[in-house]
């Protein structure tokens, strides 16, 4: 009797150990002291969890750039735009009506290669001012002009609105890009998170249509697939500032219908195949639930004969980059991107 109280005992103890261990595995990494300062900022400025919002009221948020700011100003640094960039804003045609668009120029005589740069939000919030701090970033540190592309956003027009304003925009600038003192020749894609499913979307309809392809597709912790079940969706459930519940809110105002979700110009991944795509940099954060679907699309790129070059970076959240004037790594993330760009343009013909 006495044995089997202590076998029952034992497995009871590990039984209750294995749920620890579950619960300790769902728990999102720990972010690093600079990331963690920006979450704490952001926190404090009383956002309220976008799930629970309409689509206006969450475009009215703090975001994670206010919270860059507030940080800075806790620092007593400036939060003015870094200089060494102009910006030119303008339309161009598109599907739907007009386009605005954002030109960043650096400094220097041109021309110029070009990325069309398209921001992140879900599809549903933020505009290219929201995310100012990445293609002003990326326009000094690879000396080149981003066009930064404010596409319609969902739910007011669903999939695939975006995708064909951001392919408009694309082939916009292949035909324009002397008019920006740009080089028609060098004309990359680039994006983070939506917009980096726009950017690999824009990649493949350029394919699919035989127009010029890009140079080379920057993916920052692209949304590229559904699949809520792997293993950072399950780990990052409820991080921030990306969570499980605002893609599920996403994807519901995003989707048209049922059958979007096949669509490979609405989630990449259910491509047939991805064989013909440019030459690709896929960028990651160790505390975002899209940590797995980049992993494994950027292995997928690879696995059809693309070039891709992966970097994951450990203890920053979704959204880091971008955020270089007070997360090191997200300089780090920056300068990496300009130096991938910067190849790519570097290895086509003069």
């Amino acid at each position: 009797m006495k044995k089997n109280t202590l076998i029952l005992a034992a497995i009871s103890f590990a039984v209750a150990a294995g749920f620890a261990q579950a619960r300790e595995a769902q728990k999102p990494p720990k972010a690093d002291a600079s990331m963690q300062k920006v979450l704490d900022a952001l926190a404090s400025l009383g956002g309220k969890p976008i799930e629970t919002l309409t689509p206006e009221e969450a475009r009215k948020q703090p975001t994670p750039a206010d919270a860059v700011k507030k940080v800075l100003q806790e620092m007593g640094r400036s939060t003015d735009p870094e200089p060494g960039v102009t910006v030119k804003d303008m339309t161009v045609p598109g599907p739907i009506g007009d386009i605005p668009i954002h030109v960043y120029t650096p400094e220097g005589k041109g021309p110029f290669p070009v990325m069309v740069y398209y921001h992140g939000g879900g599809f549903v919030i933020a505009d290219t001012k929201t995310y100012d701090a990445s293609p002003r970033a990326l326009a000094k540190m690879a000396n080149a002009i981003m066009v930064a592309v404010d596409y319609h956003q969902a739910p007011e027009h669903k999939f695939p609105a975006a995708a064909n304003d951001a392919y408009a925009a694309y082939t916009w600038a292949l035909k324009n890009a002397k008019e920006i003192n740009g080089d028609p020749g060098k004309v990359a894609v680039g994006g983070e998170s939506a917009g980096g499913n726009l950017a690999t979307v824009v990649s493949m309809m350029a394919r699919d249509k035989k127009e010029t392809i890009p140079v080379h597709q920057l993916l920052v912790y692209p949304v590229v697939n559904n699949d809520m079940t792997n293993a950072s969706y399950k780990r990052n459930e409820a991080a921030k500032p990306l969570n499980k519940p605002m893609m599920e809110w996403f994807f519901k105002h995003y989707s048209a219908k049922p059958e979007d979700a096949s669509n490979p110009y609405a989630l990449p991944m259910k491509a047939a195949t991805l064989k013909g795509l440019p030459s690709a940099t896929v960028i990651a954060a160790e505390i975002d639930p899209l940590l797995s679907e980049g992993k494994a699309y950027a292995d997928r790129l690879k696995k059809d004969g693309v070039k891709v070059t992966y970097k994951e970076y450990k203890g920053v959240t979704h959204e880091f980059f971008g955020m270089g004037a007070v997360v090191p790594k997200a300089m780090d993330a920056e300068k990496f991107a300009a130096a991938q760009l910067k190849k790519s343009f570097d290895a086509q013909r003069k």
